[in-house]
């Protein structure tokens, strides 16, 4: 189990305070890790950092989008670290729109805003190179580190439409076309990443989850997990071991790779 073991190593993950954010953070502090949660706000960092087992850990508030924020959360970890490790590139925003009503008909692709297409590239993509940008070239100087991209199922197939369809035949959503875009620049993104700094020892991957069960309407839950081998939708823990085992040693010669872990949603 040593091969798993996160021991004296700094990690931080963007996007910390979301739900599957605080399990990563989680999942690394069991490793052993000193885990800096990083997101936008800095009462939420500095809650889910207490909950977290063991180590050192330091909350810090984190525009993914700013290149100034990023360096000086960059000088604070290193100033008290001393070296940084492993980055969990999980911060992104999914297409939500305030009024219900008007949710099916302003995500058709046909309608879908120019302002909100921006914004999910801005976050979901611009956020993925700068953070990786900032807090990899010093894992590049040390000779070693991992990168976790965090991507999507929708990054490698096509979204089923008919998911959103509810019990009286009505279209309550569409999913929109920049998620899918997004996640899928993250993985090509992974790949040209792990081919440029993998003579600097820095290992890049990415992960790729399926939809997550949190309070859906009971329609969306049951027609996603029909279509999942496993029958289920995952829980917010399901991505524990992966990220664990893409931050240690156990993945040492693995990189550029996508790892899927969807309950074979794509396998079908």
């Amino acid at each position: 189990m040593d091969l798993f073991s996160l021991t004296n190593k700094t990690a931080i993950v963007t996007g910390a305070c979301g739900l599957i954010g605080r399990k990563h953070c989680e999942a690394l502090a069991n490793a052993g890790a000193n885990v800096v949660v990083a997101d936008i706000n800095a009462e939420a960092c500095a809650a889910t950092a207490a909950e977290l087992p063991g180590g050192i850990h330091l909350p810090l508030a984190v525009d993914v989008t700013n290149p100034a924020s990023l360096a000086a959360a960059r000088d604070q970890i290193l100033a008290q670290f001393g070296h940084l490790d492993v980055l969990v590139n999980n911060a992104a925003i999914n297409d939500m729109f305030e009024n219900p009503a008007l949710a099916a008909n302003l995500s058709k692709f046909e309608n879908f805003p120019l302002d909100t297409w921006k914004k999910s590239l801005e976050v979901n993509v611009t956020g993925i190179f700068l953070a990786a940008q900032v807090f990899g070239t010093p894992m590049a100087a040390q000779g070693s580190g991992s990168i976790i991209n965090v991507a999507s199922t929708y990054g490698i197939v096509g979204p089923d439409q008919n998911i959103y369809v509810n019990e009286r035949g009505e279209q309550t959503f569409f999913k929109s076309p920049s998620y899918p875009a997004t996640k899928g620049a993250v993985i090509s993104f992974t790949r040209y990443l792990a081919a440029y700094w993998g003579k600097a020892g820095v290992r890049v991957n990415t992960l790729s989850p399926g939809g997550v069960e949190n309070n859906q309407d009971e329609f969306f839950v049951r027609q996603y997990s029909a279509k999942t081998p496993l029958g289920r939708m995952a829980t917010a823990t399901d991505y524990q071991g992966a990220v664990v085992f893409l931050a240690s040693e156990a993945s040492a010669y693995m990189t550029g790779a996508n790892l899927v872990v969807d309950g074979g949603w794509t396998a079908i």
